[in-house]
């Protein structure tokens, strides 16, 4: 990718679709005071780098929650791409070729913000923006933590049998001192970053040559579960961690219903 000396046109994309099973209607439900689809805004708008923040969803509750927290949604995503096996390829590609077909605006950079993963460290979006800048051979970035399990000590079943979940492993791994083996990174969820060429030419969300870009396993929050909502909340309010928080921009609607047993969403 050149850049032709100039600095690089940036989009945040933050993907919110309204029909979460796991945890119902999770996007508008408050984490810590805020809609939890707003802590991904929040990290997209205190970037320097970042010139534009859209949120994709298919839920005009989303999308009313998204415009309050400063977002853009210039558009409803259609249905069939808010399927729960929808994959993240399909939105980002609708929402790239929407915006040149109607807008004409084509971004070098695009950065992709997931919901689920909303305890980013403060400045995280605007190094993985520098770091890919520079890098016009890679053709993406991927926020990673070391795994708190090394597959080297994994295992499959086979023939009634386990045998090692990796066949290029060293001899016997899963006898070795950990430290002995080869380190071994998980992604976070945190922040992807791709040029526009890798999705709408290579049609990936990552390409082959994947930048790393390592957070602190502090920060390391997948929220798929009540437990893990809970965590992600009690480290929000009382984890002492430097976070990119959100800011009221005008007055959040109000939910339509609140599902939540406990009406944690619920204003």
């Amino acid at each position: 990718m050149e850049l032709t000396g100039r600095a690089a046109e940036v989009i945040a994309i933050v993907p919110a679709r309204g029909g979460s099973k796991s945890l119902p209607r999770k996007n508008v439900r408050r984490l810590a005071g805020f809609p939890l689809v707003a802590w991904s805004i929040a990290a997209a708008r205190a970037s320097r780098r970042v010139s534009r923040v859209i949120v994709s969803t298919d839920d005009p509750e989303i999308r009313d929650v998204a415009l309050a927290s400063g977002a853009e949604v210039p558009f409803l995503r259609p249905a069939d791409l808010a399927r729960d096996d929808t994959l993240d390829l399909p939105v980002f590609v609708h929402a790239l070729e929407w915006l040149d077909r109607v807008e004409g605006y084509r971004p070098d950079l695009v950065v992709h913000l997931r919901p689920t993963s909303p305890l980013r460290p403060a400045g995280l979006v605007d190094e993985a923006v520098a770091q890919l800048a520079s890098r016009p051979d890679a053709d993406s970035l991927r926020a990673v933590c070391p795994a708190p399990q090394t597959p080297y000590k994994m295992w499959r079943a086979s023939g009634g049998y386990l045998a090692p979940l990796l066949s290029d492993a060293p001899k016997e791994a899963y006898n070795r001192p950990r430290q002995s083996l080869p380190p071994v990174f998980w992604q976070t969820g945190h922040l992807d970053a791709m040029w526009r060429e890798t999705i709408l030419v290579r049609r990936s969300m990552t390409g082959e040559r994947i930048l790393p870009l390592v957070v602190d396993t502090a920060y390391a929050v997948d929220i798929d579960t009540e437990v893990q909502w809970a965590f992600a909340e009690w480290l929000a309010g009382r984890g002492g961690l430097d976070l990119a928080r959100p800011r009221r921009h005008r007055k959040f609607p109000r939910p339509s219903r609140c599902r939540h047993p406990h009406g944690s969403y619920c204003p």
